[in-house]
């Protein structure tokens, strides 16, 4: 089968690359599978993905050519596979960093709101068109990060987001010149790289439960993941190179 997600592991970070630049890296059912299993193949000693498009665009959304004389059924399994695919992005165990770049389309979104969070290029354009091609899609993740009647207008109008507008609703938490996106991308990761993997990790669990129910149980689940740490006792480390570094982290 022809390679549409390349990944390739230096230095404990994997670069996730969508690599159908051909077809503007729209998602088809093969890549869907590729997608889901990058994800939850990585290796142990992965600390952080970068997620990116080859070529000049992320992502121009779902492949319609390919249902082209396929039935209902197989256009459900086929949207299934999707919706997997972003899961398994979503419930990594590790951040995910979204490099986005020219156009962000439909599935490109979704993709984008499954990372832990997105750097945006300059000039790089979100859409929202499931609606207006026939069906449903965005209506789920974007009204989680944007609100439910921003998600709507988009929804419903097809409206262009450009980078500074999406970074402003909190679709991208950076917009940088387009020629610098590769290396805000590994300098965000190095950052990440630099914590001690069990404390990122549980803090990625905290934040997305916590996010999901009231701050009582929020606090809970906090204090659950600092008796983790505790336990692991890597705390001391920390601790260490806090003194060693005369109190800057």
């Amino acid at each position: 089968m022809t390679e549409r997600v390349h990944v390739e592991v230096t230095g404990g970070i994997a670069h996730v690359e969508l690599a159908r630049p051909e077809a503007r890296n729209a998602l088809d059912l093969p890549m869907c599978h590729q997608l889901r299993d990058a994800f939850e193949s990585l290796a142990d000693d992965v600390r952080v993905v970068l997620l990116s498009g080859r070529g000049p665009v992320f992502c121009a959304g779902a492949d319609l050519k390919e249902r082209t004389g396929k039935d209902a059924a197989w256009v459900r399994r086929r949207r299934v596979a999707s919706f997997a695919a972003y899961s398994a992005i979503e419930q990594c165990r590790v951040p995910v960093v979204a490099l986005v770049q020219g156009a962000v389309v439909g599935s490109g979104g979704e993709i984008t709101l499954a990372a832990d969070f997105a750097i945006a290029a300059e000039g790089t354009v979100f859409r929202f068109p499931e609606p207006h091609w026939g069906t449903v899609g965005a209506t789920q993740r974007l009204q989680r990060v944007i609100g439910k009647r921003r998600a709507k207008e988009l929804l419903f109008t097809n409206r262009a987001l450009d980078a500074a507008e999406a970074a402003d609703l909190g679709v991208v938490t950076r917009v940088v010149p387009a020629g610098q996106l590769r290396a805000a991308g590994d300098e965000t990761a190095a950052s990440i790289a630099k914590a001690p993997p069990l404390a990122i990790a549980l803090t990625k669990r905290a934040v997305d439960l916590g996010a999901e129910t009231d701050l009582d149980r929020g606090i809970r689940i906090e204090l659950a993941a600092i008796e983790q740490c505790l336990a692991d006792g890597g705390w001391r480390d920390g601790v260490a190179r806090f003194t060693a570094g005369n109190g800057e982290s």
